[in-house]
């Protein structure tokens, strides 16, 4: 019985929080879900958003790569999708805010 006190314990502090956020995107709101838990973000996704796919679709992809990179939304936008990039950077920073 010790053993699996010690094993439950371990695993609640391993808890994925999955939260939401919203920010302004080039031609709309872009909307996401964040996956995050002790150790940082662990993964993004794109639930919805009205911006173009190659341009503003580009770019949130790139960045989720960097986000999880380096387990920070504190990136530069990427050139020739500033407002896509904005807004997609400010919805997951409201998604981290709303899980705190």
């Amino acid at each position: 019985m010790t053993a699996c006190a010690g094993l439950i314990s371990s695993l609640s502090t391993e808890r994925e929080n999955i939260s939401e956020g919203t920010g302004q995107g080039y031609r709309g709101i872009i909307r996401v879900l964040v996956h995050s838990n002790s150790n940082g973000i662990q993964s993004i996704e794109v639930i919805d958003h009205e911006d173009d796919e190659f341009i503003g679709g580009a770019a949130m992809e790139s960045l989720v790569e960097s986000i999880l990179e380096s387990n920070s939304t504190d990136l530069d936008a990427v050139s020739g999708a500033t407002e896509s990039s904005h807004g997609f950077l400010e919805a997951v920073r409201n998604a981290l805010r709303s899980r705190e």
